[in-house]
């Protein structure tokens, strides 16, 4: 089966390099079909054909009032939802974002090599990794602890890099349902190199599956 996503790129704040390449790697993934857009007039249109809506390292504010409505719309009905990375850096001015997200970022320190732990290997995002991944990335920081609003997938290892500012729990992927949606996060994904990583697009497909309700657990 071929579920359809909308992949949406939207920057109005700092705007990753990483981009082409990362739309690239979801077109990449067999079970998928991609519609790409950074036209805020997308999310004001129908979303009921999308198996998922993909918030690939936006930033900023990057909908219209009419676009915000749709969205929830969508998702409390159903529909899933995917943030990569910087979609934790998008519309703080919306509530309801955070909420759906799960936690907002906060801080980085600078990017460098690094170890996620993951706690739960039963999600397809995660059924493939290896208990302790080791990767490179920024390692971001967020405002608020997501644990207990959210299932936790991967932890940071703060020991493993320098900068870390969470301490011993210290989330880095999980997933959670928001009315009958499904929500998935990773903040990994900030280089060209993460999705050149086959480990990276198979953690990505997995979560994009699970939302996109391919693939349960």
């Amino acid at each position: 089966m071929i579920a359809r996503l909308l992949v949406y790129t939207r920057t109005t704040d700092y705007r990753h390099d990483s981009i082409p390449d990362a739309v690239a790697a979801v077109r990449g993934l067999a079970e998928f079909a991609v519609d790409h857009t950074e036209d805020p007039a997308a999310l004001e249109a129908p979303l009921g054909a999308y198996a998922a809506v993909v918030f690939l390292s936006t930033s900023g504010e990057v909908l219209t009032p009419a676009g915000r409505e749709r969205l929830v719309g969508y998702i409390e009905a159903g529909g899933g939802f995917v943030g990569v990375h910087a979609a934790a850096c998008t519309e703080y001015d919306w509530p309801y974002f955070g909420e759906l997200l799960g936690a907002r970022f906060a801080r980085h320190p600078e990017y460098q090599p690094g170890k996620a732990v993951i706690e739960d290997h039963d999600h397809p995002a995660t059924r493939s990794l290896p208990a302790v991944w080791e990767f490179t990335d920024e390692w971001y920081d967020f405002r608020a602890n997501p644990r207990g609003r959210a299932r936790v997938l991967a932890v940071a290892d703060e020991s493993s890099y320098s900068g870390g500012g969470m301490g011993a729990d210290h989330p880095l992927v999980w997933c959670r349902e928001q009315g009958r949606g499904r929500v998935f996060y990773t903040a990994l994904g900030h280089a060209s190199q993460a999705y050149a990583d086959p480990r990276f697009r198979g953690h990505l497909g997995g979560g994009i599956a699970w939302a996109a309700r391919l693939r349960d657990q």
